[in-house]
């Protein structure tokens, strides 16, 4: 071990070593590989979330700021990463890690990700890509059909047109409403013929052109966050962020369109309603269909942000529950959510093929006008090849496969919220729309909570959010399951928020009999919490 440690030689020849193929299945480099990879699955196979270790112990393993000067073997370095790195890691694969939108892979993706890192492609120009290029525009297509399902004209004519693009693959869904957002700005405050549009004069001329103070965005305040950040980034000011109260978890359309009227009526100048297909928090689906409506009224660009439940539209069973999403001029999807590929598989798709070309750039080193490349359009430059995952999952997995997935998804969120609404010590919070759902510990002794007169539900509820942390954390750093936590407006508690266990029902390996052992542990814990024993002291006569 003390020679596998020791450094390696300052040489060209170790350099050239560590950059070529390893000569045999025998090779040092071909044994690390597969030692790698069987620590991996080993990993991935155990039912632990985390080991138990604060986040200031795995910290001292990664304080040292300076550069190393001498080269390491790789063997040693391999070593290293598995010891700090693997087994400190977060594991997703758990069937018991349901507090967030990230889950298992198919393990398919591990062979075919050798592919991804090995070529090296660079999307943002066919000379660096040449076959992802069309194989991105494919998928892109494919997601396009998804939603729009347009006849196969359509798809003959745009697919590989140079002077148009069904959409734009990205790092995430930030980057994606980002991206279909500024195609908004640039497309509401575009070029006639006596203004160059306000990519070339920028905000204040347009403003000035257009005769207006402002431009907006709508969405409820369960949109994302990358809403905010996109208000930023385009110079549009956070003010103008028109974040609607949603007790019922979802935009209304009457508030919609009365909010809209009134911010036009000041001067101002509606630049898009985003309607969330999914929300982050609590899974559900805004009405699209009649906000396409309202956008059409107000004379604005419509947004779907279906990043978490724009997978919905593979199953024949659920897909309704998008209804409206056809209408939309732009979606964000993500596929490294409910599509199980990995990390940093973001999309916008547009309606229009020749929306995105509000935001064309070109170069003449790269980039150059005519050219197919995909980084003409795109907010991002150098990508690279994560369309080919998808892609994969799309043909390995088929329609059919997705549909199971999520029908089953879905399914699992309901049992989960009858499970919770059996149990006397429980509340459902908010029901699954998709596969989230919200709820909280709370004593039979408070069932009739909701009911009330307002000062002592405020007060019985802050105990009540107080449980809630403390068994969340509780839970997190024993390790063996992992449930979110967020803080949420609901109708029965008016306006004052309360905080709620958040879950996400994605991973395919998770049973009910999983969900059940998460309930057991949270009780475990939260019996031997001194507020917790002093409601179940109490008869509910007294409490009220």
């Amino acid at each position: 071990m003390a020679k596998d440690r020791a450094k390696a030689e300052v040489s060209l020849e170790h350099l050239f070593r560590v950059f070529t193929k390893p000569e045999n299945d025998d090779s040092t480099l071909a044994k690390i590989e597969k030692h790698l990879s069987d620590n991996l699955s080993d990993f991935l196979s155990q039912h632990v979330v985390a080991k138990k270790t604060s986040l200031e112990e795995i910290e001292k393993d990664f304080s040292n700021a300076a550069i190393p000067v001498a080269p390491e073997f790789v063997s040693s370095h391999a070593e290293t990463l598995l010891d700090k790195l693997v087994a400190q890691s977060v594991n997703t694969y758990a069937p018991t890690f349901i507090g967030h939108m990230t889950s298992a892979l198919p393990y398919f993706h591990l062979p075919l990700s050798k592919l991804l890192v090995g070529l090296n492609q660079n999307l943002v120009k066919i000379e660096t890509s040449k076959a992802f290029t069309p194989l991105e525009r494919q998928t892109l297509g494919m997601m396009h059909n998804l939603i729009y399902a347009q006849d196969e004209a359509f798809y003959e004519k745009y697919l590989h047109s140079a002077r148009h693009s069904l959409g734009a693959f990205c790092s995430g869904g930030t980057i994606a409403n980002i991206t279909a957002l500024w195609v908004a700005r640039n497309k509401i405050l575009g070029p006639d013929k006596d203004f160059r549009g306000v990519g070339n004069a920028g905000l204040v001329n347009a403003y000035r052109h257009y005769n207006i103070n402002n431009i907006g965005i709508m969405a409820s305040r369960r949109g994302h966050y990358s809403l905010g950040k996109t208000i930023d980034v385009l110079g549009i000011g956070r003010e103008n962020m028109l974040s609607l109260p949603s007790p019922n978890q979802v935009l209304e359309p009457k508030d919609a369109l009365r909010v809209g009227r009134e911010y036009q009526d000041d001067g101002n100048k509606m630049l898009a309603i985003v309607g969330i297909a999914g929300t982050t928090e609590t899974g559900h689906v805004d009405p699209l269909d009649e906000l396409a409506d309202v956008a059409n009224e107000l004379g604005c660009w419509f947004h779907v942000d279906a990043a978490w439940g724009g997978a919905t539209l593979f199953s024949d069973v659920y897909r309704d529950k998008l209804k409206g999403i056809e209408k939309a001029d732009s979606v964000t999807i993500d596929a490294h959510k409910q599509m199980y590929v990995p990390m940093g598989a973001g999309m916008t798709i547009f309606k229009d093929p020749a929306h995105s070309n509000a935001v064309r750039h070109h170069a003449q080193y790269i980039l150059r006008e005519g050219s197919k490349d995909l980084g003409a359009t795109t907010l991002e430059g150098s990508r690279n090849g994560m369309a080919m995952m998808l892609y994969s999952s799309l043909h390995i997995f088929g329609k059919g496969g997705y549909q199971l997935l999520i029908d089953r998804s879905i399914q699992l969120a309901h049992r989960f919220a009858e499970l919770i609404n059996s149990h006397p010590d429980f509340e459902l919070v908010t029901e699954p729309t998709l596969s989230i759902l919200t709820y909280r510990l709370r004593p039979a002794t408070l069932s009739a909570l909701s009911t009330m007169h307002s000062q002592k539900q405020i007060e019985l509820n802050k105990k009540l959010d107080s449980l809630t942390v403390s068994v969340q954390k509780q839970q997190r750093e024993a390790g063996k399951s992992f449930v979110s936590r967020t803080r949420i407006e609901v109708n029965q508690y008016g306006s004052v928020p309360i905080t709620v266990f958040r879950v996400v029902l994605a991973n395919p390996l998770t049973t009910e009999k999983d969900l059940l052992a998460i309930l057991d542990e949270q009780l475990s814990i939260v019996a031997k919490h001194s507020i917790w024993q002093s409601f179940a002291e109490l008869p509910e006569s007294k409490i009220a």
